[in-house]
């Protein structure tokens, strides 16, 4: 797995997103960037393009604009922060691994992980953690590595599930795999500035272009439906770092 995601740092992309929770459903327009380790950007915008509110996460640091009801919220990157906007309480890290096709991977020693083929065509790999944690991956190989020897074979991820002392933390699951390309520079319209580069190497991995992601607690199912992705975006420097936006001020982001 990691293997087959080795060239891929970073992604970006535009979606379709369904929530429901305990509010009701939601339905919206997202633009995003989710780079390794743990940074985000998500963006909603009106099916007539204005941003009508903006996550951002560093990793450490955490801000959220509501430009409809003129809020800014700062505070730590938590997984409680993060669900205010995108309504998956997992960490950072986590959700960014699964916005880029890849399972994270909970903490383990060696002898903690376990891994089995089932009938229905995939492994199963098992995995124990520290305070009763459990994970549970499904992977198979792409179509056309079938017949590979098992070191050559790129996986795709289907399954993802986490539990603690018997209670579900989050379970995702991951279709509609097909290969991304790379995105191209970025370029200044009034050439006043050099191209940026993208982020990282050439790359053509797979990623699912429909990732549906439910956690119990709070109650919450939200489904990403990509309809453009690329690989290893270019990264302004403010792209996960917003600055307080005029008619705004700071409120204090905190949760349990």
């Amino acid at each position: 797995m990691r293997a087959t995601y080795a060239c891929a740092r970073g992604v970006q992309a535009s979606a379709k997103i369904d929530h429901v929770g305990d509010e009701g459903r939601l339905r919206a327009d997202v633009l995003l960037y989710a780079v390794r380790p743990a940074r985000l950007r998500m963006d909603v915008v009106s099916p007539f393009g204005a941003t009508l509110a903006t996550l951002t996460s560093d990793g450490s640091k955490f801000a959220l604009s509501d430009m409809r009801d003129k809020r800014f919220f700062v505070g730590p990157a938590s997984a409680c922060n993060i669900a205010r906007f995108t309504t998956v309480a997992v960490p950072g890290h986590a959700f960014v691994d699964l916005l880029r096709g890849e399972a994270p991977v909970l903490k383990h020693e060696p002898l903690a992980a376990a891994i089995v083929w089932s009938p229905r065509g995939y492994w199963v790999l098992s995995i124990g953690s520290s305070h009763e944690a459990h994970e549970e991956i499904h992977m198979a190989p792409t179509p056309e590595d079938w017949a590979l020897p098992w070191n050559r074979q790129r996986m795709r991820i289907l399954d993802v599930r986490v539990e603690q002392q018997g209670f579900e933390l989050y379970h995702a699951e991951l279709s509609d795999h097909s290969a991304a390309a790379t995105a191209g520079p970025r370029v200044d319209p009034d050439g006043l500035s050099p191209p940026l580069a993208p982020s990282g190497p050439e790359c053509h991995a797979e990623i699912p272009r429909k990732i549906h992601v439910e956690v119990r607690s709070p109650s919450s199912d939200v489904r990403f439906l990509y309809r453009e992705v690329h690989w290893n975006p270019p990264l302004p420097a403010d792209v996960f770092d917003q600055q307080l936006p005029a008619g705004m001020t700071i409120e204090p982001a905190t949760c349990d």
